[in-house]
């Protein structure tokens, strides 16, 4: 059972949990060892008080020393969901759960639009997590949507246990080549079914599937946390990082605009106090 799990290796979720290892808490720090690619990908910030003239590339590194100077490892693994328990949180991780008394949602935002169908089957035949319930098709023909870096490993994943995978191609990155991956051209429309899915419609035709694994970079707020209040896109937040459910706080872009790195890093730390706050409470 962790203090505090840390959702997110961007500058809000680095700085939250560099205040709270200073604050003497066991944390957990899940995302990307190669940090935001947002960040990552930056050609200069001007912004950042101290660190004039930055590249997005040099501001990572510097990132990842401090973590390095503080003993914070990050976790590498997305989570796909965070349930409330009433005194923790339970994060699912691939096949692990995670047990934390508190959490701090750092995910950056989700601006790809929902699927026409993906919110009505979610569970029902709609997944963010192959690693998750790949086992749940076992035999069975399925769909990825591969809107993420990783989505052509996921998919190669689910080929050695589900059927046939029909791989639709979101970005340039492809899974390799086996004879139960299809590589499917078009673009998606809508997913179809009565209880639960039955088939994937793109503009080239429809498909029947028993599943269809939506896997992007992030999860929308209202997924990945039921019970979350959200605005748009966004998870609504007091001054105080505070959501709506005790224990739960978020900083950053999923925050709210506007959209900067030295507003990420100042909420991360905002985050971590009220954290810290929360915790001692609960003593």
């Amino acid at each position: 059972m962790y203090d505090i799990a840390i959702i997110g290796t961007g500058p809000a979720g680095i700085s939250a949990a560099i205040t709270a290892k200073i604050r003497n808490k066991d944390i957990v720090l899940l995302g990307s060892p190669e940090l935001s690619a947002k960040l990552s990908k930056a050609h200069r910030i001007d912004n950042y008080p101290g660190l004039s003239q930055i590249s997005g590339a040099d501001f990572a590194e510097k990132l990842r020393q401090q973590l390095d100077d503080l003993g914070i490892e990050i976790t590498d693994k997305q989570v796909s969901a965070v349930y409330s328990m009433g005194d923790h949180f339970t994060l699912q991780a691939g096949e692990d759960m995670i047990d934390a008394k508190s959490v701090i949602a750092a995910t950056g935002v989700v601006n790809a639009k929902a699927l026409e169908g993906e919110d009505e089957f979610l569970g029902r035949g709609v997944s963010y997590c192959a690693t998750c319930d790949a086992r749940l098709y076992k035999g069975k023909t399925v769909a990825v949507l591969g809107y993420s870096d990783d989505a052509p490993e996921e998919a190669e994943f689910l080929s050695e246990i589900v059927e046939k995978v029909i791989y639709v191609p979101m970005n340039k990155q492809l899974p390799s080549e086996r004879d139960n991956i299809e590589i499917l051209s078009g673009k998606p429309v809508r997913i179809t079914g009565d209880k639960s899915v039955s088939a994937l419609v793109t503009d080239s035709g429809e498909r029947e599937v028993s599943c269809v694994f939506v896997l992007r970079d992030a999860v929308a707020p209202d997924k990945l946390i039921p019970g979350v209040e959200t605005e748009g896109a966004h998870i609504k937040v007091d001054l105080m990082m505070k959501t709506n459910l005790p224990g739960l706080f978020a900083c950053g872009d999923i925050a709210g605009k506007p959209y900067q790195y030295v507003k990420a890093a100042g909420q991360g730390n905002v985050a971590a106090l009220s954290a810290v706050a929360y915790l001692n409470g609960l003593k």
